[in-house]
């Protein structure tokens, strides 16, 4: 399952892994897409798991991290390639419009 990021170490945790493919998965718990978007993450995480860093971020308890990266509607997924954003999607995506992003930066 995907890590949970907590504002105390978020900056850490990408540092850490700046050299590769990282999917964030911006939500929260009382988010009805989101619950709906979980288990297409989950997918792509079993489908990746040895090549891209898959974490999961609740914006209302990280309202700072969703700041930093300008979140202001949820579900949004990120994708970061060596630490910096180079994609993001709002809203419910599909399995396919997502590992073809990912794909692109793989």
């Amino acid at each position: 399952m995907f890590a949970s990021l907590l504002k105390t170490n978020i900056k850490n945790k990408i540092q850490v892994r700046k050299m590769s493919l990282e999917i964030i998965d911006f939500t929260a718990a009382w988010c009805g897409p989101c619950r709906m978007q979980k288990p297409i993450i989950e997918e792509l995480e079993t489908l990746y798991k040895d090549k891209v860093k898959f974490s999961v971020v609740d914006v209302d308890e990280n309202q700072e991290l969703a700041r930093q990266y300008s979140i202001h509607a949820i579900p949004t997924i990120a994708i970061l390639k060596d630490g910096e954003m180079v994609s993001s999607f709002v809203g419910l995506t599909s399995k396919d419009k997502l590992e073809t992003e990912i794909q692109k930066y793989l």
